[in-house]
C-alpha cells in the first residue's frame, strides 16, 4: 500500500473518530451501552424465562455480543460508506476504497478498547488470562478480513441500489442468530448444528470463546478454511469497488 494512502487512511480514521466524539455525548460509551443492553436482554429471555441459557451463559453471551458487534459495525458502517461520500467522491479524485477503510479501522480501534474492558470483566467472574491468549491476534486478523471482505461487497453495491441497506440490516440480524451468537451451538439438535458450523462467524466465534472462557485452542483446520473463506471474498470485494469505481462520481447524489 503506498504510504501517502496510507496517511489518508489514517487521517480520515481520526477525523472520523474525532467528529463522532464531538456529534455525540455519549461516544465511545454507547459502544459499551449497546451490547450491554442487548446482553440484558438475551440473558432475561434465555436465561431466566426460558432456562436455556445454561451455565456460565453470561459471559458466553458477552464475548459472542462484543465479537459480533465489531464485525457488524465493519459491514454496515463500511459498506455505506461509498454511497454516503457520493458528494466528495464527484469533487475530490480520491481512492474509493479510503473511505470503506477508515471507517472500519475507526470500529476497529473501538473494538479493542472494549474488549480491553471485556477482558477485565472476565478476570473479575473467574476467567483468567491463559497461553491460548496468544492465539487472539490471528483470530482477530481472520475476523476482520472477514468483515472487510462483506464491507467491500456491500459498499460495491449499495450506491447504485441504496434500499440494499435495509435487505443487509436484515440478512446480518438473520446471520447473527444462525451463528451461535446468543446460544451455544451444542443445543441444536445434531442435523441443524452441522449445517450452522459452516458458517465462517460460528467458526470465529467458537474460537474466541474457546479461548477466553475454556482456555483451549481454536480449531486450526476450521480457522484455515475461515481463513481462505475471508481472503476470496475480500479479494471479491475489492476487485467489485474497483471494477465500479470510475462509475461512482456520475451517480446522483
Amino acid at each position: 500500500m503506498p504510504l501517502h494512502l496510507l496517511e489518508l487512511i489514517l487521517f480520515s480514521t481520526y477525523a472520523e473518530l474525532r467528529a463522532e466524539r464531538s456529534r455525540s455525548y455519549l461516544g465511545l460509551v454507547w459502544w459499551i451501552a449497546e451490547p450491554a443492553m442487548m446482553m440484558a436482554a438475551f440473558w432475561l429471555v434465555f436465561d431466566v424465562i426460558l432456562k436455556s441459557g445454561g451455565p456460565d451463559y453470561l459471559p458466553f453471551l458477552l464475548v459472542g455480543l462484543t465479537l459480533w458487534q465489531w464485525m457488524k459495525s465493519c459491514i454496515t458502517h463500511g459498506g455505506y460508506a461509498i454511497w454516503g461520500n457520493l458528494g466528495l467522491i464527484r469533487q475530490a479524485r480520491l481512492p474509493v476504497l479510503v473511505f470503506p477503510l477508515a471507517q472500519m479501522l475507526a470500529d476497529t480501534i473501538k473494538f479493542l478498547c472494549i474488549f480491553v474492558l471485556l477482558l477485565v470483566i472476565l478476570w473479575c467472574m473467574g476467567y483468567p488470562p491463559n497461553i491460548t491468549y496468544l492465539a487472539l491476534p490471528l483470530l482477530f486478523l481472520v475476523t476482520l478480513l472477514f468483515s472487510v471482505g462483506a464491507s467491500f461487497l456491500v459498499a460495491a453495491f449499495v450506491p447504485f441500489i441504496p434500499d440494499l441497506r435495509f435487505i443487509i440490516e436484515q440478512i446480518l440480524t438473520v446471520v447473527m442468530f444462525l451463528s451461535g451468537v446468543v446460544f451455544a451451538l451444542d443445543a441444536v439438535p445434531s442435523p441443524l448444528r452441522e449445517v450452522i458450523a459452516l458458517n465462517p462467524v460460528a467458526t470465529l466465534l467458537d474460537g474466541v470463546r474457546a479461548i477466553l472462557l475454556k482456555a483451549h485452542w481454536p480449531d486450526w483446520w476450521a480457522l484455515l478454511k475461515v481463513g481462505a473463506i475471508s481472503a476470496l471474498v475480500c479479494a471479491t470485494g475489492i476487485a467489485c469497488v474497483l471494477r465500479f469505481s470510475p462509475r461512482y462520481p456520475k451517480l446522483a447524489v
